[in-house]
């Protein structure tokens, strides 16, 4: 790139180019907005991109935390949708960067701009690619759909975010399918008529395709596939948007990061239609993928956290009738007003009918909460035999002891699948890489790389499922705890003899016969001032009515 300045010295002390270069990189310029974004530093966005931010379908994801409940247990998971959706690429450049990267993008009539969060990454890659890969000949047209997949890849998200999708919708509405995906692509066709924008039809089906990561029509793109490895890659997962709640979400957590997310950004170019890394990113790649398994085994999946996602999945159910929760994602403008707050709607309802979900709500903010019970890790040899079918509450109230009165009512079973964002399967062996050698027509060669070739302390299994127990009742904790031990027990002479594993609970996690919560041993000791530490009868009454009308 600096060769290539150097070469065009008759164009830089032009006047023209001159005046040009101070007109786009000036900060000045009433065009143009700067946001300051504290992963990415400051950020330039051009008046188009403004017209996207400033509209209520947007502005809307200001009310939506990216971390969810996590954030009842990480005070400093407050961060939203919002930010997440608008910075994913460093912008810290130095001076001579900051010169390079208007001069040589000058001629795309992008004015040089970058944009900030999954939007700001999306434009750099794309750049980076034009920049560097002329041969590639990306259009105005495809950086600008590319920016605003990147920009509005979230706009469908629900409150609270995965708990919406994965707990609340199978719920509320069974069989119906519908995914926070689907959701975006409404709220963009929303977006896009209620504020008049102008765009061709065709650019808003490219931004609807890069946002799923598949052309609907393959063969129109079948020379572009790398653009949909950009925003959301299904190849192997590896994309902007991956890059962005990673380093986001480790920051606002305190979180240390070991992966390189500038370096592998830096390092990457399109080669065989894909986008393919540098030969000495593998480990980089690998350590990226260990980074979102930690966060998921520490963060997202809490077991403090799981429990409130329940209560709060068991408040939106109770109060879905009322406030039509669950229809509120057919049309745009019904679930443009359903964020976050609707919890704090939930808490100044005076009608009777709320009474079980503000009674939940109440146990959330007074830390009442749904007991952990028990977790299983699942042997992988094993898990074709333990599936929901196997392990429910149904069959753990089956093998409760005498006298134990235990409902279904009273136990919640979780399946936990935490994996490297390809099932069971490793991403790094659908990544391509090239070779620093290469040069001219070899940068056309690209080849994968076997994980023995980067390490031999690199996991070999990609996935692990965790089944994890809970009570909505805090008293019935060691009640429920050994009739799910007493159920894996039976599952003993079940398995297949040849299989290297065990069904061995967790002996750190047995409970004492006489084990009662610290909460009861308060209440007992006259030290608690909430009523009762067990469920209120009328969040029982309710949920036993729920399940009725289910059946």
């Amino acid at each position: 790139m600096i060769s290539q300045l150097s070469n065009d010295s008759n164009l830089l002390n032009s006047g023209e180019m001159s005046r040009e270069l101070s007109r786009t990189s000036s900060v000045f310029d009433e065009s143009y907005k700067i946001i300051n974004d504290p992963i990415h530093g400051h950020i330039k966005l051009d008046q188009g991109t403004i017209d996207f931010i400033d509209t209520v379908q947007f502005q809307r994801l200001r009310d939506l935390k990216q971390l969810g409940s996590a954030y009842f247990v990480f005070p400093g998971g407050s961060h939203h949708r919002f930010e997440h959706s608008i910075g994913k690429w460093p912008a810290r450049h130095s001076i001579i960067n900051r010169f390079i990267t208007t001069f040589v993008y000058f001629d795309f009539q992008t004015d040089g701009l970058v944009l900030l969060g999954v939007g700001h990454l999306s434009h750099t890659l794309i750049n980076k690619f034009r920049g560097e890969q002329p041969e590639l000949e990306i259009t105005d047209d495809e950086v600008q759909c590319v920016t605003l997949a990147g920009l509005c890849h979230d706009l469908g998200h629900g409150p609270f975010s995965h708990v919406f999708d994965s707990e609340f919708m199978p719920r509320a509405r069974p069989g119906f399918k519908w995914s926070h995906e689907d959701a975006s692509e409404m709220m963009l066709d929303y977006l896009i008529d209620d504020n008049h924008i102008d765009l061709e039809k065709h650019q808003i089906n490219l931004i609807k395709d890069l946002i799923a990561g598949t052309p609907r029509s393959k063969s129109q793109y079948d020379e572009r596939a790398f653009l949909f490895d950009i925003v959301a890659n299904k190849r192997n997962s590896v994309d902007v948007d991956k890059f962005d709640y990673i380093e986001r979400d480790c920051y606002n957590l305190g979180i240390k990061s070991s992966y390189d997310t500038k370096r592998l950004m830096w390092f990457t170019r399109v080669v065989d239609n894909q986008i393919c890394y540098h030969h000495k990113e593998a480990y980089n790649l690998f350590e990226l993928f260990h980074t979102r398994y930690s966060l998921f085994k520490r963060i997202y999946t809490h077991r403090v956290g799981k429990a409130i996602e329940l209560m709060i999945t068991d408040a939106l159910l109770a109060a879905d009738e009322h406030f039509g929760i669950s229809k509120a994602v057919d049309n745009g403008e019904d679930y443009l007003n359903l964020t976050d707050d609707i919890l704090r709607s939930i808490e100044r309802s005076k009608e009777d009918e709320l009474a079980p979900a503000r009674h939940i709500m109440k146990r959330i903010r007074t830390r009442d909460l749904y007991k952990f019970v028990d977790e299983y890790l699942i042997p992988k040899d094993l898990i074709e035999f333990l599936g929901k079918d196997k392990i429910n509450a149904r069959e753990i109230i089956g093998h409760q002891e005498d006298n134990a009165h235990l409902s279904e009512d009273d136990v919640l079973v979780e399946f936990l699948k935490i994996n490297y964002a390809m099932k069971d399967n490793n991403p790094v062996d659908s990544i391509k890489f090239y070779n620093r050698w290469d040069r001219g027509e070899g940068l056309s060669r690209s080849f994968f790389i076997p994980k023995e070739q980067v390490s031999y302390m690199v996991p070999s299994q990609f996935q692990e499922i965790i089944v994890r127990i809970y009570t909505r009742d805090s008293s019935k904790v060691g009640t429920v705890q050994r009739a799910f031990r007493r159920l894996l027990k039976t599952f003993d002479a079940k398995m297949p003899r040849n299989s290297p594993s065990a069904i061995t609970p967790n002996a750190a996690l047995e409970l004492p016969e006489d084990f009662a919560s610290p909460r009861k041993r308060r209440f007992d000791a006259g030290m608690d001032p909430i009523e009762r530490y067990a469920p209120n009868k009328i969040v029982k009454e309710w949920s036993l009515k729920k399940a009725h009308s289910i059946l």
